[in-house]
């Protein structure tokens, strides 16, 4: 992140569900961030029908967030499942992805703030963000927003020809009884 001095000013944005009109917007800001960063360590740009089956991957308890300014969506955050198994139900990862042009500009911190209270709207105890190394100010961004460490998986990845160690951060909900839908740990919705 660069100086104070030097950062860009803040962006108002709009954050609300994404809608179906959107998914190119979140693809093409996906495929930038395959093609220029290790915020994924996808190499290969997301096709049209991948995100067709990613999307509908997101539906309830999981979404999809998008900010917008000037009528652009200008970022993505999306909560999706850690897992198949169902003993997972109540755990989700996040994900946030901006524009080249917007990041560093608040756009991060709007769309994870609503991110988080619609997890806990939605009864997840657990969240995940996995973090390539050499990304501090998205460790930082969820460290605001109450994730903490749990540990490094080293060397786990390979993008640019270089090993990337990813940090594991984790946001417990707060305290609430476990509700769980019968027969499994679905969170209530």
């Amino acid at each position: 992140m660069p100086p104070a001095s030097v950062r860009a000013a803040p962006v108002a944005a709009t954050v609300r569900p994404a809608r179906p009109r959107d998914q190119e917007a979140v693809r093409s800001i996906y495929n930038d961030a395959v093609a220029t960063t290790t915020a994924t360590f996808d190499t290969e740009p997301r096709s049209v029908a991948a995100q067709r089956a990613w999307w509908a991957a997101h539906r309830a308890p999981y979404l999809v967030l998008v900010a917008v300014a000037a009528d652009e969506v200008v970022g993505w955050a999306s909560l999706s499942a850690w897992s198949e198994r169902r003993a997972y139900a109540a755990t989700a990862e996040v994900s946030e992805y901006i524009a080249a042009g917007y990041r560093g500009r608040g756009i991060g911190s709007a769309l994870l703030g609503r991110l988080v209270a619609q997890a806990d709207r939605r009864g997840f105890h657990s969240l995940l963000a996995r973090v390539a190394a050499g990304n501090p100010a998205s460790r930082r961004l969820h460290r605001a927003f109450g994730f903490r460490p749990v540990g490094v998986m080293r060397e786990v990845g390979v993008k640019f020809g270089r090993r990337i160690d990813v940090h594991l951060l984790q946001r417990m909900a707060p305290r609430r009884a476990l509700r769980t839908r019968a027969g499994g740990g679905t969170p209530p919705s």
